[in-house]
């Protein structure tokens, strides 16, 4: 990891910098108006220009934590994303609850983890509030707050098409194109179409199983501009992915590197649909700006794998275990929002409400799957210690079936106030006080070689069927002290708090008690303390750093809990449930330098401090938390993009650049042990082009993960330990033109 202390030094060495005339600030509209970067309290990354467009060729919203330090991505089961920023957030594959990261795809929050792996086209920019989150946007978030924000259309908008070709014959299209309707009416339709080959070998059975991609997604967007400058913004999307979902590696084989083993029994296609629409409006009423947000999101998923990610668990070739979720979900949801401008402050008051609905069929089977019965050919290791005593047939238990269905409902008023204490000092007040009410019932049931079905009673405690409800109220704020050094400089010190709701563990119910009050997680709080200083001057440098110290109360952690089988062998049960407490610390940096004429530096780095506080018992061992990092959370990470672009002959310009993201060594799970951890590493994405003006086209080569680093995107203890991994090398060609 030499790139580290480089990373670490690049403040350091940087010479000073003229001030250039009229230096053009950083707006942001983080915190819900537009605002210098130096006047807002908080730490907040963006993700935009150059980069913004190289984001949306990469696979998925996951990828964005190439460009971030301090913020991690856990991918699991293919697409659905666990944000870690500053190492809090749950390493959690279920779909039932909010991420702690709260993200949101044009200011419409995305509800379950499902949708964060959201499919990347048309990208205006990308903007990462780190810190709890509550007085801003439609959802309380105990780590931070995500907004991937796409092109608008307008009366002056650019229009393109681009093309790609690369290895594991990745096909990759997309475009947009935007006009103006009228004088008040501007309209744009965006839309990209992926395609890609298994980029891992899978060297015991089909090759779909080292993951295919078939994607597609399109966008319409209206704009009406109204006399007086109110405007609403109509927008629909629809998203598939029809590929096949990757096989995990099982942590026990002895193979090489980019490599799995699956005969290939769980091996599926996938058949995922995303859809949604929106009305943004924004009216002026007197000197208030009254802005509105409703939507709509949904999504029908169906897909699995190889859930042991070996041929021969236990050394038994006949005893394997796949999966399949089946899953519906629809969100309906409104936030509105008043601002106003005062002489010596800025007021902004909020209501944000939601509605969804989600089910789930959870199903685990070993080897061929009868799709009538939905038994196995062979029976699944986990399914006889779930058989109720007596019996309900003198057959073979062979699969798990899971059924849940989730109701949630949430309203919250929040308000963020600035206030003028002097000319330079602001003090920034914000508050919020939400009620969810989250329903759920289902089901946990066992199905035996001859069809029939029972319900599972493990240990029994009472047949796996029931029902309950969770009711919280709660108050979140923040409160910050703002000093403005210069126009261009600024020191802020705050502290806020946030939380993440409680919830239903939605996979396999084995008893009467999952449906308990003790069976349910519960809620996780957050109390963040920052300072921090910021300069910019505009096109030519900026630089932030910011020291923070967060105390983590009750955090939600997957649990990997073994135990015993009748023959005397041992299995892996999971569940979401509370730790007693962590803390996080650290400090942090990002800066943006153009030294010469066409050249762009930006880095960032984090240093970051987790610990587990463990004293109760759970799992059987509070010694084996207690002490141990957060999960994804690397000690050290940090980031280098570096892009030149310079003229070669009239109307032609050659530019290259290059994204490096590294990181120190981070534990996958809360258990903190040493087999369930990946290696320090780092990894490069670099691209070289050609852009010919005269004729609007680019031509480049490009490459992501040069380095060719196999990294462990998250992991399960199941039988053994299993790992999802990244792609290899991968690069190719590409074309794009605009207009």
């Amino acid at each position: 990891m030499r790139v580290l202390p480089l990373l670490l030094a690049v403040p350091f060495v940087l010479p000073p910098i003229a001030r250039a005339a009229e230096p053009e600030e950083i707006v942001v509209t983080a915190t819900r108006r537009a605002a210098a970067l130096t006047d807002v309290p908080a730490s907040v990354s963006v993700i935009g220009g150059a980069r913004a467009q190289a984001a949306a060729s990469l696979n998925g919203a996951a990828e964005l934590e190439r460009y971030l330090s301090g913020v991690e991505a856990a991918v699991a089961n293919g697409t659905q994303i666990a944000f870690q920023i500053r190492g809090v957030g749950a390493v959690d594959h279920q779909a039932l609850t909010p991420g702690a990261a709260a993200v949101y795809a044009d200011g419409v929050f995305l509800a379950t983890n499902v949708q964060t792996g959201l499919f990347l086209y048309d990208l205006d920019r990308i903007e990462v509030l780190k810190g709890p989150q509550g007085t801003l946007y439609g959802r309380n978030a105990s780590s931070g707050a995500i907004n991937v924000l796409t092109a608008r259309p307008g009366r002056d908008q650019t229009s393109y098409i681009q093309a790609s070709y690369g290895r594991f014959d990745r096909v990759d299209l997309a475009g947009a194109v935007g006009t103006a309707i009228s004088e008040r009416v501007s309209a744009r339709l965006a839309g990209r179409f992926l395609s890609e080959g298994p980029t891992l070998d899978n060297i015991a059975g089909p090759k779909a199983a080292g993951g295919e991609r078939e994607e597609y997604g399109a966008r319409a967007s209206l704009l009406y501009e109204a006399p007086g400058g109110a405007q609403a913004l109509l927008r629909g999307h629809y998203e598939a992915d029809r590929g096949v979902n990757q096989t995990p590696r099982n942590a026990a084989l002895d193979i090489g590197r980019h490599e799995i083993a699956s005969e290939g029994d769980g091996v599926q296609d996938t058949d995922n649909a995303f859809f949604g629409a929106s009305v943004e409006t924004t009216a002026a009423l007197g000197r208030w700006e009254i802005y509105s947000l409703t939507a709509y999101e949904g999504y029908d998923q169906l897909y699995g794998f190889d859930f042991d990610g070996t041929p021969a668990p236990f050394g038994d070739p006949t005893l394997n275990a796949n999966l399949r979720y089946d899953r519906q979900f629809e969100q309906l949801s409104e936030e509105i929002r008043a601002s106003a401008d005062f002489a010596r402050a800025r007021v902004l008051l909020g209501f944000a409400g939601s509605l969804d609905d989600f089910s789930q069929d959870y199903l685990i089977w070993c080897g061929v799957l009868n799709e009538t019965t939905l038994a196995g050919s062979c029976p699944y290791v986990g399914t006889a210690p779930r058989v109720a005593t007596p019996p309900a047939s003198s057959g073979t238990a062979v699969s798990l079936l899971t059924h849940i269905e989730q109701e949630r409902a949430s309203a919250a008023i929040f308000t963020r106030n600035e206030f003028d204490l002097t000319e330079r000092l602001v003090l920034t007040l914000g508050a919020r006080l939400t009620h969810e009410d989250i329903e759920a019932e289902g089901f946990g049931a066992h199905i035996f070689d001859d069809g029939t079905r029972a319900l599972n009673d493990r240990d029994g405690a009472g047949p796996a069927i029931g029902a309950n409800r969770i009711i919280e109220t709660r108050v979140s704020g923040t409160i910050a002290l703002l000093y403005r050094l210069s126009e261009r400089a600024s020191l802020y010190a705050s502290f806020a708090n946030g939380h993440k709701s409680g919830g239903f563990n939605g996979e396999v119910q084995n008893n009467a008690t999952h449906w308990s009050d003790e069976g349910l997680f519960g809620a996780e709080t957050v109390d963040a303390w920052e300072i921090g200083a910021k300069f910019d001057a505009g096109a030519r440098a900026a630089f932030n750093a910011t020291l923070f110290f967060q105390s983590y109360d009750d955090p939600q952690a997957r649990i990997f809990v073994d135990f015993p089988l009748p023959d005397g062998s041992r299995i892996t049960s999971n569940s979401l449930a509370n730790l007693d407490a962590a803390v996080s610390y650290g400090v942090e940096w990002d800066a943006r330098w153009a030294p010469l004429p066409g050249l762009d530096l930006s880095a960032s780095f984090t240093w970051l401090e987790t610990e587990i506080r463990q004293t109760s018992d759970i799992g059987g061992n509070a010694a084996l938390f207690d002490g141990n990092p957060l999960p994804f959370a690397p000690r050290a990470s940090g980031t280098l993009f570096v892009r030149y672009e310079h003229p070669v002959a009239a109307d032609v310009r050659a530019s290259l650049q290059a994204n490096l993201k590294a990181k120190s060594e981070i534990f996958l799970d809360a258990e903190g042990l040493s087999d369930r951890r990946q290696a320090a590493y780092a990894s490069l994405d670099a691209a070289a082009a050609l852009h010919l003006d005269a004729r609007n086209l680019e031509l480049s080569l490009w490459g992501r993960n040069l380095s060719n680093e196999d990294v462990a995107v998250s992991g399960f203890g199941f039988i053994g330990y299993n790992t999802f991994r990244s792609a290899p090398r991968t690069f190719g060609v590409a074309a794009r033109l605009t207009f």
